[in-house]
């Protein structure tokens, strides 16, 4: 029989403090596999957003469907807190035609005024890099803001063109 178990915290520090059984511990430590959180490997939330939403999809009887770019664009731009949990109830929400963000995530039916104003200037810059390939002198000409308006906004949002798609082109 195999036992795999996966921990948030730091089992390590509870064991010194006292807080975690050490026999326990060195039982279950055979062998330790860090896995990043999403947000430190934001290239693998498209590809598990699509297998979420299959799986969701054929959970619910619903067709198979493709997100579009823009839609991944803005997920891979995410934080995702709640890591691959988060994103499958992204997926599940998608699959079944509601809002993929939740009201508490900060969906369209959520927040202030410029909160969502921001969000939605965010989701459409998103999509404008995934659209150019990661080439932003289209973006900028398509969107009709200067170069440094561009990056002002990629940066308080968040954005890296990098990470939404792949150049195809070199440096702008």
């Amino acid at each position: 029989m195999r036992f795999i178990a996966t921990s948030k915290v730091d089992l390590v520090g509870l064991v010194a403090k006292g807080q975690f059984r050490e026999d326990l511990y060195w039982r279950l430590a055979v062998t330790h596999l860090r896995l990043p959180p999403l947000a430190e490997r934001r290239e693998d939330i498209p590809v598990l957003f699509l297998q979420l939403v299959r799986e969701a999809a054929a959970r619910h009887g619903r067709p198979d469907l493709s997100p579009p770019p823009e839609l991944l664009a803005d997920l891979a731009a995410r934080a995702w807190p709640g890591n691959v949990r988060e994103l499958r109830n992204a997926a599940e929400r998608w699959v079944l035609g509601l809002d993929w963000l939740s009201a508490e995530e900060g969906g369209a039916a959520a927040g202030r005024l410029a909160d969502r104003v921001a969000a939605f200037e965010r989701s459409i810059i998103a999509a404008a890099i995934a659209a150019s390939g990661g080439r932003l002198k289209p973006v900028y000409g398509t969107l009709g803001v200067s170069r440094k308006t561009l990056y002002e906004k990629m940066q308080r949002h968040g954005l890296d063109r990098h990470l939404l798609s792949e150049p195809e082109g070199g440096e702008d």
